[in-house]
């Protein structure tokens, strides 16, 4: 699996592709996604001490996975909100087992918006995650680019040293590519 695989609006991914994917943590065996980026988000998590505060909300997604929750998003949230913070089957990140949704370990996540706040824990996490080959992949500012509303919850896999240039520069990875 190249990590560099840009999935977005206008890039699918291709249906045909091998995936190595394993659990993030043995506490979430649903939870997958491909073997290096699971071996380096449990280093991270390791060095934080972080699955006691977060947790896994969403890793690899297949592709009638995805269209579940794309329709379910359709008729619970409507079209403006999905078109936001959901990809459409067969676009999306999770499709690849490079993408992980975290949230706050709190009583009630959000599915699709859980709770990762700009302090604390979830902060050292975002501020550590390129040194182990993540970025945060939709911030804030960059919704034209990616085509997705800001979501500070989502983690992409993208190896290292691109993941420490790409946050060292502010790129995204779209103009990364570029």
């Amino acid at each position: 699996m190249n990590p560099l695989i840009l999935v977005n609006g206008q890039h699918a991914y291709p249906a045909d592709t091998a995936q190595d994917l394993i659990p993030v943590h043995a506490n979430y065996p649903d939870i997958l996604l491909e073997q290096e980026a699971a071996q380096a988000l449990t280093r991270l998590m390791d060095q934080l001490g972080g699955w006691q505060f977060m947790i896994p909300v969403s890793g690899w997604r297949s592709l009638e996975e995805q269209r579940t929750i794309y329709e379910h998003s359709l008729r619970d949230n409507g079209p403006a909100f999905t078109e936001q913070f959901v990809a459409r089957p067969g676009h999306s990140e999770h499709q690849t087992g490079l993408a992980i949704d975290l949230g706050l370990r709190q009583q009630s996540i959000d599915f699709i918006r859980p709770e990762f706040p700009y302090e604390g824990i979830c902060q050292q996490f975002r501020q550590q995650a390129p040194s182990f080959g993540f970025i945060e992949r939709y911030p804030k500012g960059k919704e034209r680019i990616t085509g997705i509303a800001h979501e500070p919850w989502h983690f992409r896999y993208v190896g290292t040293p691109h993941s420490e240039r790409m946050a060292g520069l502010g790129l995204t990875l779209e103009e990364y590519l570029a």
